[in-house]
């Protein structure tokens, strides 16, 4: 069987252009960073007015059933567009990481090393946000069998969502497994002998 040879360095040019691509790659990404950022830092403004206004609406009109049903249903809906904030400012934090460099400060559990990692968070999110919208729907309804189509919908996308995140759990571990050195064969009394 013949030997390959190596294959031929680059040469400067093309590792400069090659080099260049690759950075404006990471500006197209860092981009997607500050819009993503933007998006959040705006829905969190957003609830906060929202919030604003509504308290001071019920100010006067504290302790009517109506007021407090109103009250908790406009708290869920913050807590929804909280989430929704919070699912933009983790993409924005992932994709710097992944893409541009690792980001200083941020919590431990916000330390992305791989994209399967932004996925697992974005999956909780989601599915956290989910069933956050249903229990909106559910404090506004009115009776019917609509809430259970609606209901159903929702949990079957929770189901595909949750088995796709067991699959991906699997995929990492199974990935982890055969990266990790294997220790060498011997009998397991560590004595060397066969």
């Amino acid at each position: 069987m013949a030997k390959r040879s190596p294959p031929a360095p680059l040469s400067a040019t093309r590792r400069r252009t090659l080099a260049g691509a690759f950075g404006f790659t990471r500006l197209i990404v860092e981009l997607g960073v500050l819009s993503s950022f933007a998006f959040s830092l705006a829905l969190f403004i957003a609830a906060i007015a929202q919030a604003y206004v509504t308290i001071r609406a019920a100010l006067g009109e504290l302790g009517e059933a109506e007021t407090t049903k109103s009250l908790i249903v406009s708290a869920v809906e913050q807590a929804d567009t909280l989430l929704v904030g919070v699912a933009l400012l983790i993409i924005s934090f992932g994709l710097q990481a992944l893409f541009v460099g690792r980001v200083q400060n941020v919590p431990a559990w916000l330390h992305i090393e791989s994209f399967d990692d932004l996925k697992q968070k974005l999956i909780g999110i989601v599915i956290v946000a989910l069933a956050v919208n249903f229990f909106s729907v559910a404090l506004e309804w009115k009776g019917g069998t609509d809430i259970l189509v609606y209901g159903a919908a929702i949990a079957s996308v929770i189901l595909a969502v949750g088995a796709y995140s067991v699959v991906l759990t699997r995929q990492g571990l199974a990935r982890d497994h055969q990266a990790a050195p294997h220790d060498p064969p011997g009998p397991a009394d560590g004595s060397g002998r066969a």
